[in-house]
């Protein structure tokens, strides 16, 4: 590159690294007002979080306290929380412990045993008092919320888990009367799946008799708790399924929030995190839902990644004195065959596909041998190796037809040089077209012979792309200078954030970069002049690529990272082994002079090209007699 190139990349580079700067800033300004000004008007407004289309939970405790003095007395009978603390129960199995408030009977807190947060915390899927499951109904003249009911344990009782146990059940019972609202939640033994069946019994003298649904609110707060704020941020998002379909829809982690209102028939909601999920599943199905999701500030002093909420019904038929719904929740890990095995396309949650072949890549070939070798090798890194040493042997033949194909392109490079040298001039360009093409049919070459194999490669490279950021199996799983394979390595922290690279050093992610360099180099090489003769093409292929991975890479998973350091650097050994041992260029062009001997048949390429030859020379002959 010239003075003036380098110049001109330099100052491109500054004023994005400025712009970037300029537009983070702006952006945290835009986030402040925002939040300043929501503030504001909840102040001014009390109704102001009725204005808000998806803060069902706000909207549906301003209702009830609103109707507080105008129906004291069905308020008194329903809404109890006031009059007495909270109090907690707790069920468990081998997998899972459960903390129930007697606060709207709800889950409190989820617990995974045997895991751990990056930062060596029990991993809890959720906790607090902002996360909610409650009902809603019209009784007498009121809109009553189960959140607002005290539910006292009642029936049989069962919490304790040993060997021979075979059910965990606690019911938990709001009385009214001669009625009661009552959850009741069952577990079992290696299972993170929580059965939780409602009963309304009795009620028919206090609920509305023209209420034909109840609306259920489901909210949760997303923790933040593996390594890396934005690699979570992005893998954590709101995903359902339709009723009879297998695939799932989702609201995009990456936006900063988003909603959706389905009015058909749901079988189950899951709120996901990048290895953990809640999914409330409806085997009778949800009749629709009002789905949404708000991503928090990554400085939030709770920890949190984001608040999913879900306004949804389920029929309610008041002609019959009791109501009975069956719902269960999965509360577990993104472990693949783990999610598999409930049988509800649950496994759907692990984004292993992208243009549909790479998903075939992944879960017929690269999970089953990766669960295969864990069997026997505890070090994921070397596991990672065997892998990337077994996929380059099997595509090893591409690797060689693509290698043969440049160097007979490159062979024939004094040839091609002679045919631009005989036609000069543009008018000549078919004549120059229709040689070169012949040359490379009697040499037994092609254009396109090393890009066709490297084509093949790319449903493999997109399926590591996608396998690695998702695998549950590298979570805090360490390797050399890396302490978890599912987020960035970090050997050196920065005091500043560069935009589009951020405010560390990724080994992996560098060394990455440095070889995809060097393989591009010796690619190049093994080329013709006309191959790299495009304007720009060279410095794209060469600089720019590299330099935008190392980008890409820096906050990404160190396994990704690591496995391309591998695969590049294999195949700049490949590429040496086939030049030294198995191409020479000495054997290859006495191969191709060999093969020019032999009489060669037109292509339907070159007959046209011949067509258009003799066409042009017409035209000029009757150019000429005018």
């Amino acid at each position: 590159m010239d003075k003036n190139t380098v110049t001109g990349l330099v100052l491109i580079v500054a004023i994005m690294i400025v712009f970037g700067i300029f537009n983070s800033k702006q952006a945290e300004k835009y986030e402040a007002e925002k939040q300043r000004q929501e503030e504001i008007q909840k102040k001014q407004n009390p109704d102001y979080a009725d204005s808000l289309k998806l803060q069902i939970n706000d909207s549906l405790n301003n209702s009830a306290n609103n109707t507080l003095q105008t129906h004291l007395s069905a308020d008194s009978l329903f809404n109890t929380a006031m009059q007495k603390p909270e109090e907690f129960y707790t069920i468990e199995n081998d997998l899972l412990k459960l903390t129930l408030s007697n606060i709207g009977g709800r889950i409190y807190s989820a617990e995974l045993k045997g895991f751990n947060t990056y930062s060596q915390k029990p991993l809890m899927l959720f906790s607090g008092k902002n996360n909610d499951f409650s009902f809603k109904f019209d009784a007498n003249q009121t809109t009553v919320l189960t959140s607002k009911m005290v539910f006292e344990p009642a029936g049989d009782v069962h919490v304790a888990m040993n060997s021979n146990d075979t059910l965990v059940q606690l019911p938990l019972r709001f009385a009214l009367g001669n009625g009661y609202i009552e959850y009741v939640y069952k577990m079992r033994p290696n299972s993170y799946l929580v059965d939780l069946d409602i009963h309304f019994v009795g009620l028919k003298e206090y609920i509305e008799p023209r209420q034909t649904y109840v609306e259920l609110l489901w909210t949760m707060d997303s923790p933040h708790q593996e390594k890396g704020f934005s690699n979570e941020n992005n893998y954590t998002e709101l995903a359902y399924k339709y009723h009879g379909e297998t695939s799932i829809e989702t609201l995009s982690g990456r936006s900063q929030e988003g909603t959706e209102k389905q009015p058909v028939k749901i079988n189950w909601i899951a709120y996901k995190q990048q290895f953990f999920s809640a999914i409330l599943i409806n085997k009778s199905n949800f009749d629709g839902a009002e789905m949404s999701f708000k991503t928090y500030n990554e400085k939030n002093i709770d920890g949190l990644i984001k608040r999913f909420e879900t306004y949804t019904t389920v029929p309610y038929n008041s002609a019959e004195a009791n109501q009975n719904y069956k719902l269960s929740f999965y509360l577990g890990t993104n472990h693949y065959n783990t999610l598999k095995s409930y049988d509800l396309n649950f496994e759907k949650l692990v984004p292993i596909s992208w243009i549909g072949i790479d998903g075939l890549i992944n879960k017929y070939i690269i999970i089953p041998v990766f669960n295969f070798f864990e069997n026997f090798i505890s070090n994921y890194g070397i596991i990672i190796l065997i892998l990337t040493l077994l996929i380059k042997l099997i595509i090893f033949p591409f690797t060689r037809k693509s290698y043969v194909s440049m160097a007979k392109m490159r062979l024939l490079k004094p040839e091609i040089d002679k045919i631009a040298a005989k036609y000069p001039k543009k008018e000549d360009a078919v004549k120059k077209q229709q040689e070169t093409m012949m040359l490379y049919k009697k040499n037994g070459a092609s254009m396109f012979g090393g890009c066709l194999p490297m084509l093949l490669q790319f449903p493999i490279l997109i399926a590591m792309f996608r396998f690695f950021p998702s695998s549950f199996e590298l979570r805090q799983k360490a390797f050399l200078w890396a302490d978890d394979l599912s987020g960035y390595d970090s050997v050196l922290d920065l005091p500043f954030n560069i935009p589009f690279y951020g405010n560390h050093v990724s080994l992996f992610a560098l060394l990455m970069a440095i070889s995809m360099f060097f393989y591009t180099k010796i690619t190049m090489s093994s080329q013709s002049q006309s191959q790299n003769s495009m304007p720009g093409m060279k410095f794209m292929q060469l600089y720019f690529m590299p330099v935008m991975m190392l980008c890409f890479c820096n906050n990404f998973s160190s396994g990704l990272s690591y496995y391309y350091l591998l695969s590049n650097i294999i195949t700049i050994g490949q590429m040496w082994f086939i030049r030294k041992y198995i191409v020479k260029d000495e054997d290859l062009l006495r191969k191709m002079q060999e093969h020019a001997k032999q009489p060669v048949k037109k292509s339907k390429f070159q007959m046209k090209l011949e067509e258009m030859q003799r066409q042009q020379q017409l035209q000029q002959k009757n150019r000429k007699k005018r």
